[in-house]
């Protein structure tokens, strides 16, 4: 039995090693060699392909997709928007705008044209972008894109028009102030036969109120006019020449005096009836021209404006400032007239009535006769007057009869 086995090893010697296999058991390892060879999954590594050094563990084989890391660490392709920019006669646009904004606004970039009218943007990055092109005297342009990841973006010719010009005209109205400024300039150039002053009366039936500034003004250009000057000397002549205030006496020192007083009196009634008052009151010392309607209308109207007048809301009332004001300068006259010739209480109402008439008598001059010499008449319809209002207009209207 056992000369058996022994003929059934084979004995290998190598050197001074002997080693003795079996011929079944050798071809047994030799198997499983191949079989852990093939599943490296099962033995948990690789088979040995560099060099006899094992791989790792979880290492991509050959043919593996590469992961993002690795893609992001590859080198990306620097890319290009560029175009032209001309204008519709063809000629390139030097100088102008244009902006870059893509989905990322960190990447938005401005480029200007040059002289062949070219742009570029470099390194522009992969997606939608817009474009907004501007340029000085031209209208705004806008474009729109897609880049490609791959390949650059040649935008069209881009054609600027020129920009319209659009003109804004406001109309606006003038202020009631420089209206009635205008129409004072036109008033203050009123002259009966050329000569003798007419800015008291107005020939434009709804003329803007005045101002108390307006007002005073108007007065000092009445009191310093060089007739009201030639005027006073007459009266002061006449007076002199009768013999009235014979307390001032003769000669040269008398005909003085009474032209002073004379002077005084004028400037006390306008100051005070045509610019204090009026200012306080709020009322128009101007005399308006009716000049439509029957004669018989005409003529009320003129004698009612003696004791009325358009207040500067438009309303006709009582004409407080003239009366007050004859009686303040007929009180005031007393400083400086002779003391027999001074007037007491009783005699300077008197004058204030007579003042009245005497108004009157003025305002139906103006309505009938005046204005046909009065040069720079103002080319208006008296037609167009609005009909009085307020209390005293209502009642000012039942008998003057307005517009007819």
């Amino acid at each position: 039995m056992n000369s058996k086995k022994k003929h059934a090893y084979t004995k290998f010697c190598s050197g001074n090693t002997r080693i003795w296999t079996c011929p079944r058991v050798t071809q047994a390892l030799a198997v499983a060699s191949l079989l852990l060879a093939g599943v490296p999954a099962l033995s948990g590594q690789t088979p040995d392909v560099n060099g006899g050094q094992p791989a790792t563990q979880g290492t991509a084989a050959a043919g593996a997709q590469p992961t993002n890391q690795q893609v992001s660490a590859q080198p990306q392709l620097a890319l290009r928007i560029s175009g032209r920019i001309v204008d519709q006669t063809g000629v390139a646009v030097v100088g102008a705008r244009i902006a870059l904004a893509c989905d990322d606004s960190s990447q938005s970039q401005e480029a200007l044209t040059g002289d062949d009218g070219l742009f570029t943007f470099a390194n522009a990055r992969s997606g939608s972008f817009h474009l907004t092109i501007t340029a000085a005297g031209f209208a705004a342009q806008e474009f729109s894109g897609i880049l490609s990841s791959t390949e650059n973006f040649t935008v069209p010719q881009i054609v600027l028009t020129v920009a319209s010009v659009s003109t804004e005209v406001r109309v606006v109205p003038p202020s009631q102030v420089e209206l009635a400024r205008e129409q004072i300039k036109e008033e203050e150039k009123q002259r009966a036969l050329g000569i003798i002053p007419n800015f008291y009366v107005t020939y434009i039936p709804d003329a803007a109120p005045l101002t108390p500034r307006q007002k005073f003004g108007l007065a000092w250009k009445s009191m310093v006019d060089p007739v009201t000057f030639g005027l006073t000397g007459a009266i002061a002549g006449l007076q002199q020449a009768q013999n009235d205030f014979g307390g001032y006496g003769q000669g040269a020192e008398g005909y003085g005096r009474r032209y002073g007083a004379a002077y005084g009196d004028m400037v006390t009634s306008t100051l005070i009836g045509s610019a204090i008052l009026p200012s306080l009151l709020k009322q128009d010392p101007r005399y308006f021209y009716k000049g439509t309607g029957s004669k018989r209308s005409r003529l009320l109207y003129a004698i009612a404006n003696s004791v009325i007048c358009k207040g500067d809301n438009g309303h006709w009332q009582a004409n407080y400032s003239a009366i007050i004001g004859g009686l303040a300068a007929g009180g005031i006259s007393n400083l400086y007239y002779p003391a027999k010739d001074r007037e007491g209480a009783e005699l300077t109402f008197e004058n204030a009535l007579i003042g009245i008439g005497a108004t009157a008598a003025a305002n139906v001059l103006q309505e009938f006769v005046i204005r046909k010499f009065t040069s720079n008449v103002p080319k208006s319809d008296p037609g167009n007057a609005l009909k009085p209002s307020g209390p005293i207009g209502k009642l000012f209207n039942s008998f003057v009869h307005y517009g007819d």
